[in-house]
Parts: C-alpha cells; sequence; structure tokens
C-alpha cells in the first residue's frame, strides 16, 4: 500500500520535469517529509483552464487533497479511508471508475514509507484478517534518484452546504494506483534487511514510467483496454530501499532527517 511519502521537490523542479504548462503561486506547498493522508499534495494533470476560451487540455501542476471523495458522496469522510485504488480492480469499482476513465493525475515523491514486519502478520494483512502493527519503516525510491511518479486519480466533489461562490464549495481529492509489489531483487537492496519490495509488503505505489506519462494523462483516452495496459509495473531493478528512522512512524515529525539511511535497523524483524 501506500500510506505515508515524502515529496520535497518544489513547483520549478515538477514543471521542468513534467513540462508544466500552467500552476498557481498560490497553491504551492512546503516541502513535506512525512506526506499522510488528507494533506494537501502535488498532483499533475492535463486538463482545460477554467473559463479559459481554448478548451485543450494544458498540463497543470495542482495541490489536492489525499484521499478520494467520489463525486456522488453525500459526506467528505469517507475520503480518509480512500487513498489507495488497486490497480486490478480501479476499472470496475465504483468510487473509482469513472476517474479511471476521465480524470487520472500523476503524483510526485522522492519515493514512499513502508514499514517491515514479520512474514505471517503479513500473511495475515493480506487475508484481510489483521492489521500489520508498524515495525521498521524502510524508504522506497528509484534507485537514480529520479522522481517516483505515482499513478493516481483525482475527482471533484461539491459540498451542496456551502454556496457557489464559498472557496471550499469544491473539494479536489486524489488517490494513488497501487499494484504488487515486486518479487525481483531490488537493484540497490541493503546489507541487513529486505532484498525485494516484496519482502517489505505486499503492495506498493503503481510507478509510471516517463514512457506513459503522457498517455496516462490525456483525457481523451478513455478505452478501458487501452488504459488497463497502462498498469502494468514497471521494469525490474528500477528500485533500492535502506532503513530510516523510526521517527518516521509519528505524522508530527518532519524534516529531511526522516530520509537520512541508516546502518542497519533500528528495530528488529525477521530478516
Amino acid at each position: 500500500m501506500c500510506g505515508r511519502y515524502a515529496a520535497s521537490r518544489g513547483p520549478e523542479d515538477l514543471a521542468g520535469i513534467f513540462e508544466i504548462e500552467k500552476w498557481d503561486p498560490e497553491e504551492t506547498l512546503e516541502p513535506d517529509y512525512n506526506v499522510a493522508p488528507t494533506k494537501e499534495v502535488y498532483a499533475v494533470l492535463d486538463r482545460p483552464v477554467k473559463d479559459a476560451e481554448d478548451r485543450r487540455p494544458v498540463r497543470q501542476l495542482r495541490a489536492l487533497k489525499w484521499g478520494l471523495v467520489p463525486s456522488w458522496s453525500k459526506t467528505p469522510e469517507g475520503g480518509a479511508r480512500m487513498i489507495n485504488a488497486r490497480a486490478e480492480t480501479v476499472h470496475e469499482k465504483p468510487s473509482y471508475r469513472r476517474a479511471f476513465s476521465a480524470r487520472r493525475c500523476i503524483i510526485p515523491a522522492d519515493g514512499y514509507y513502508e514499514w517491515v514486519t514479520g512474514k505471517d502478520e503479513r500473511d495475515l494483512e493480506v487475508e484481510g484478517r489483521r492489521k500489520r502493527p508498524r515495525k521498521q519503516p524502510y524508504f522506497v525510491l528509484p534507485a537514480d534518484g529520479s522522481v517516483f511518479a505515482m499513478a493516481g486519480l483525482y475527482e471533484f466533489w461539491r459540498d451542496r452546504t456551502l454556496p457557489d461562490d464559498h472557496p471550499q464549495a469544491w473539494w479536489v481529492t486524489c488517490s494513488v494506483i497501487t499494484t504488487e509489489a515486486e518479487r525481483t531483487p531490488l537493484a540497490v537492496a541493503p546489507a541487513e534487511g529486505p532484498h525485494a519490495l516484496s519482502d517489505i509488503h505486499p503492495r506498493m505505489p503503481l510507478m509510471l514510467t516517463r514512457d506513459r506519462w503522457d498517455t496516462w494523462l490525456d483525457p481523451a483516452r478513455t478505452d478501458v483496454d487501452e488504459l488497463k495496459s497502462l498498469l502494468e509495473p514497471p521494469p525490474a531493478g528500477l528500485m533500492r530501499a535502506y532503513p530510516v528512522t523510526t521517527a518516521v512512524s509519528n505524522v508530527r515529525n518532519n524534516g529531511p532527517e526522516l530520509l537520512k539511511e541508516l546502518e542497519g535497523p533500528e528495530e528488529g524483524t525477521l530478516f
């Protein structure tokens, strides 16, 4: 799954990486080394600019709330539980299928955090019988230091309790798509610990390689079968993982020190 990640790149950097045509300086976000659900996060999307005469899709950088609220939802309370959408079922689940067809985005990250525990407990989590307790956190990122382009969806929700001109009348929310974690060896593995992403957790955010960005973001592409082909995991051997401080387990902690690579785990695991 993806429940916490780091995003330190500023809008200028992201604009160059993703060829952004428009972003609002008023939506500038501070670097966040412990992004948690319900926070405002950057998302890259192709969409016509509001009220513009030219209705062509424009590559935009937007600040959205992490935790998707479907347009038909009566209240926004469920958004905190809808931070992830499974790649295997995103095209058919009522909460995600409309966004999958027409409102896809990329959520830029430096990498994501995941917590390692014993195999038996992981198996129970996969079966849905028990929530896995968090133990040793690891930071997972592209081995070459490039941006981790997480496949995402976004949605609009109208708060009918507020007038049209109220600044909070519309919510724009997003969700990260996840897939099965890679079982192949990491490009760079820690000396002590997991050797594949599946050793850390059975799921991972779906990383889009650069060759898929334009197709994924294109709102004119609505064919479900074509879009499903973009949900294939990236090639093996692109990722690395290393242990980080358990301070990241507390969402109140934030700062670049959370990304510091440790020589070994702080918490004991079965590796």
